[in-house]
């Protein structure tokens, strides 16, 4: 019996039903991202009228993060043991009700309950991920992935829309549009995607099993390459829009939209990223993402300044600071570096362990969803330790030397010089 990825490969209409699942999937996975985001933008009318500091308004826009990153893992198990199309339906089907509710909460806590149950929207790369890649033959499965993955982009697209709702009929009307839009998905969902028993796996793995991964260096490292560039990630994009606004005084559909040159390049650059680690390997692409990513974090971290020099003529005084044209740049070639970055980090894991790619890209992707979490809360309560908004940079600028030295320690140091290359090899003979 031939194989389904050669059936894929010879039968048209299974050809039609690859791409009708992959087209689907994506506006699924865009639609729940988008979801996942929503308190970026709606937290800032919610932070105003709860009167929250910014600790506070870091954890409310990390609660759906948590349970986004923490039901990952198991959710990639059950897809592996029941089939992505029911699991995804599923998965949509329950965030629903928690979305719509959402416009009906008054008090802190209300958030934060909710928060946690919409989160559960972004679990659903770990369904979608295998699902989508197994309707295609192998050469072909990093770009499907990819293609599904540029679904991130859902963070960009919460950004174009929730502001002009929330002008136009308030915040509470933002839950009861993305509850409908996620209906509405969930249906598309249903009539255009198919179910394959071939693709269903007799899965022995436990979450304990996965967990024992961690003694692993390797993945430790993995974990904390792909906690800055999706962690970052997902932190920033909830973080930038209030940042606007504090910082330059916008409007918030103006900040929304600048924010949204960060999300927008750090989503669909995705698929690039996989093609620069194909050809490059994921040491050279990861390696240029850390050092990227350092430089624009350095420069991102600098406070407005004002400072005085007592001149000849009397004291004269100096500004430095970024403009909001230069901060913008800045923040989109980072977004394009970590869109790289989210790739290469995934070309690593199926370089190095290519019989166990489900387990360990479950724990990775646990820990960049445990940076997104993370680090809005740290980014709070550095803003009400400090009083400085940039401080939320300075840590990110932090974390990069960590996994720039990590990196050089363990891999730039053991790449073999070109010379002891030569040298090695004329022994050899």
């Amino acid at each position: 019996m031939a194989s389904p990825s050669l059936v894929a490969a010879e039968d048209p209409r299974r050809t039609r039903q690859a791409w009708s699942v992959l087209i689907v999937s994506t506006l699924a996975f865009t639609v729940c991202f988008m979801v996942w985001m929503m308190f970026g933008v709606i937290g800032i009318p919610i932070k105003k009228m709860l009167n929250l500091n910014a600790t506070q308004f870091g954890l409310l826009t990390a609660m759906p993060v948590l349970t986004g990153s923490l039901v990952r893992v198991p959710l990639g198990i059950w897809t592996d043991k029941y089939g992505g199309r029911i699991v995804m339906a599923v998965l949509m089907a329950l965030t629903v009700p928690a979305i719509w509710l959402m416009g009906s909460a008054t008090e802190y806590w209300h958030f934060l309950v909710i928060g946690l149950f919409v989160g559960l929207a972004g679990g659903s790369f770990s369904v979608g991920t295998p699902y989508v890649a197994r309707w295609f033959p192998k050469q072909r499965q990093g770009m499907a992935m990819g293609v599904y993955g540029a679904g991130n982009s859902g963070a960009a697209v919460n950004k174009f829309v929730a502001p002009v709702i929330l002008v136009a009929f308030g915040w509470q009307a933002v839950p009861h549009v993305y509850a409908s839009i996620m209906l509405g998905t969930l249906v598309l969902f249903w009539l255009f995607s198919h179910s394959d028993p071939a693709h269903l796996v007799a899965s022995n793995v436990k979450f304990t099993d996965q967990l024992k991964a961690l003694k692993d260096p390797k993945v430790l490292k993995y974990c904390q390459y792909y906690s800055i560039v999706f962690g970052g990630y997902v932190a920033l994009a909830l973080w930038m829009v209030q940042y606007y606004v504090g910082e330059y005084g916008l409007d918030i559909r103006v900040a929304a939209l600048l924010a949204a040159c960060f999300s927008l390049p750090g989503g669909v650059l995705r698929a690039i990223g996989g093609v620069l680690s194909d050809k490059y390997g994921a040491h050279s692409v990861t390696w240029w993402v850390m050092w990227v990513s350092w430089i624009c974090l350095f420069l991102l971290s600098y406070p407005q300044t004002d400072f005085t020099i007592l001149t000849v003529n009397g004291p004269t005084t100096f500004h430095i600071g970024l403009n909001v044209y230069m901060f913008t740049a800045l923040m989109a070639v980072l977004g394009v570096a970590w869109a790289f970055g989210k790739a290469s980090v995934f070309k690593y894991i199926s370089d190095d362990y290519p019989g166990n790619i489900g387990a360990i890209s479950g724990i990775v992707g646990l820990a960049g969803g445990m940076g997104g979490f993370i680090l809005p809360i740290l980014f709070g309560v550095l803003m009400d330790w400090t009083g400085i908004r940039s401080s939320a940079f300075m840590l990110m600028y932090g974390v990069v030397w960590v996994s720039l030295i990590w990196m050089y320690w363990t891999e730039v140091r053991r790449t073999p010089l070109m010379g002891q290359q030569t040298h090695g090899m004329a022994q050899q003979h």
